[in-house]
């Protein structure tokens, strides 16, 4: 008979809600603009790209991988969806299809190189990141490209919630990461990442093919990776090949502090969200109490720490 202890959350999963419900309740005494639901839209729409690279990498953390490619791969699909629509008038869903298969085809890349080489993650996606960064500049001629289709663009309108104007890239954002929790606990697929991340060996020889998982789950994030890359021009209206140089940073962040264990196999894909809101909340809000952007990176930082801290408290706790 289970026993009353598993029916209560882990620090790992509570932690980053407190953390997100405390900085709400901070900065809502220090500025009267900050709970409303014009300054919550603005902090979604915000994170909503780093929020969609998020989930990509909780998907490969959760195997026990990391993507540093992340960031570089989003600008790539960006650059090439707007430029092909832009130079060659290709219709915007062939261009946008392109762009995701860019993104896909260095997830499956990455993917190889771990699976089959056995390469380690960090020295793969640190070099793809360098490639992916090359050849945007050199495709793009390192010009932002402009006079983009409006269907291009239309994640980056808003539509009225009541009184508050809601970007349709933010109501991307949150469908996919309902599929990506509902995929994770419900399916069999998922279930086997979260495996392959606690113990490779214990699942491979249960039957079940950890190279496919971890190659499926490389090309999945190679997708939301092409997704980010749609939203990034919708919300800028350009196709930017100097985007994507903090986002790979900022995704992993948003990744632990959400309390997804770097060592894999724990964690759960709303916490990511959770993360992002949390950085999201205390950029927002420092900056509408007048703090600079330094001491921004800086409570970032301990933040980051503060949460690898608690995943590895809550792991010793386990033993």
């Amino acid at each position: 008979m289970p026993s009353w202890k598993e029916h209560i959350p882990s620090i790992g999963t509570l932690g980053p809600f407190f953390a997100l419900l405390i900085a709400c309740i901070f900065f809502s005494f220090q500025s009267e603009q900050f709970l409303t639901g014009a300054n919550f839209s603005l902090i979604l729409q915000q994170i909503m790209v780093v929020g969609l690279i998020a989930i990509g990498q909780t998907l490969i953390i959760l195997t026990a991988g990391i993507d540093l490619s992340c960031g570089m791969v989003m600008a790539l699909g960006g650059v090439v969806m707007t430029k092909v629509a832009h130079d060659f008038g290709l219709h915007p869903s062939l261009a946008i299809g392109l762009g995701l298969a860019v993104t896909a085809g260095f997830g499956l890349i990455n993917g190889l190189l771990v699976t089959r080489i056995k390469l380690p993650p960090f020295i793969v996606t640190l070099g793809t990141m360098n490639i992916a960064f090359a050849i945007t500049q050199l495709y793009s001629g390192s010009q932002t490209i402009t006079d983009l289709p409006a269907s291009m663009t239309f994640l980056g309108n808003t539509f009225n919630l009541g009184q508050t104007q809601v970007a349709y890239g933010t109501v991307l954002m949150l469908i996919c990461y309902a599929l990506s929790w509902i995929w994770l606990r419900e399916t069999a697929a998922g279930r086997h990442i979260y495996a392959v991340g606690n113990n490779p060996e214990a699942t491979r020889l249960t039957g079940i093919p950890t190279h496919r998982v971890i190659l499926m789950v490389y090309v999945l994030a190679g997708l939301c990776y092409g997704v980010a890359s749609l939203l990034s021009v919708a919300r800028t209206g350009v196709g930017d090949p100097n985007a994507g140089q903090t986002e790979n940073l900022d995704a992993i962040t948003a990744v632990v502090l959400g309390g997804t264990s770097l060592f894999g196999g724990r964690g759960v894909v709303l916490g990511s969200l959770i993360g992002a809101m949390i950085v999201g909340v205390f950029r927002n809000g420092l900056t509408l109490m007048g703090v600079s952007s330094v001491y921004q990176i800086l409570i970032t930082g301990i933040l980051v720490i503060l949460a690898v801290a608690t995943d590895q408290l809550s792991r010793k706790g386990e033993r």
